[in-house]
């Protein structure tokens, strides 16, 4: 084919009338059900702002400023209270109890976790099936109903009221989850990439940890900021299973803020506690929040 002869067809092919773009019109109903949609999530998104905005405000009010004016906006602003709070009332300690606690579990229980998915979801064991459904089951189990069992047994272990015990204790309750989270992701990877793995001469650690564990990584994000939310919301494990005052966590502080105060409650100190207890949570979603998105969007186009 001559010179001449290519140039001609590119430009023809240039000056080629382009296929219409097909506009879909959207219905009546449809846009009736979009601004329903829209206006109902306005709506929820207000019901859980302003009880944070003012709870944030309240936060740098003294106790006489909040019963005078509740919806006011503070005559100083200053952090006396977050001092009181944190000092006076042994939020440092507590929080950082809380930080170690919530992280060794989550290590622990995202590391545990996808080992036994993958194991699961990827290899055909004897009773592999039968373990899948007992930690389906696991998610079924009333965390109350655990707590005398739980009681003795950390008691016989020497590990009632400490760290470790609450540790153990988050993880084995975190684990189910996180087995029946990461099972489809693994199940969804490639064969061929684990079996390419294996005639390259990786072994099972390596072809794990270096080939199927970060094809996983937008479910692993998603499944570790769940069960960071979730441990580090857990009320009624410490509440029931850690009565000494030294390894208190954030949830047992907020509890015994009222009470320890008796009538003499300090309100701005309180609300103080309250923002110190949920800052983290905001600044881990925001942070992760991408990895999150990307793991829904991943699992949806499969």
């Amino acid at each position: 084919m001559s010179t001449e002869t290519r140039t001609a067809i590119t430009i023809d092919k240039r000056n080629a009338p382009r296929r219409p773009v097909r506009k879909v019109k959207s219905s009546a109903g449809d846009k009736a059900v979009g601004g329903a949609s829209h206006v109902i999530l306005a709506l929820w998104s207000l019901v859980v702002i302003l009880p944070m905005v003012w709870t944030l405000i309240g936060s740098f009010k003294t106790t006489p400023e909040i019963f005078s004016s509740p919806f006011g906006l503070p005559a100083e602003w200053n952090f006396d209270n977050y001092v009181n709070a944190w000092v006076n009332n042994n939020f440092g300690q507590m929080f950082l109890n809380t930080i170690i606690v919530v992280g060794v579990s989550l290590v622990l229980v995202m590391m545990l976790g996808a080992m036994c998915a993958y194991v699961l979801a990827r290899f055909s064991l004897p009773g592999s099936r039968v373990i899948y459904y007992l930690m389906l089951a696991g998610l079924t189990f009333p965390v109350f109903l655990a707590i005398v069992p739980l009681f003795f047994i950390l008691q016989g272990m020497g590990l009632l009221n400490t760290l470790p015990g609450l540790i153990l204790t988050y993880v084995a309750f975190a684990l189910p989850f996180t087995v029946f989270f990461l099972y489809s992701f693994f199940k969804s990877l490639p064969y061929e990439i684990q079996e390419a793995a294996y005639v390259d001469g990786a072994s099972e650690w390596r072809t794990f940890f270096q080939v199927m564990l970060p094809m996983a990584k937008p479910g692993m994000a998603a499944v570790a900021i769940m069960n960071f939310l979730g441990l580090w919301n857990q009320f009624l494990l410490p509440i029931s299973l850690n009565t000494n005052t030294d390894n208190y966590v954030l949830s047992q502080g907020m509890a015994n803020f009222a009470s320890a105060a008796g009538y003499q409650v300090d309100f701005g100190a309180m609300f103080a506690a309250v923002m110190i207890t949920i800052i983290p949570v905001l600044l881990v979603y925001v942070l992760f929040q991408r990895q999150l998105q990307g793991s829904v969007s991943q699992g949806t186009s499969r």
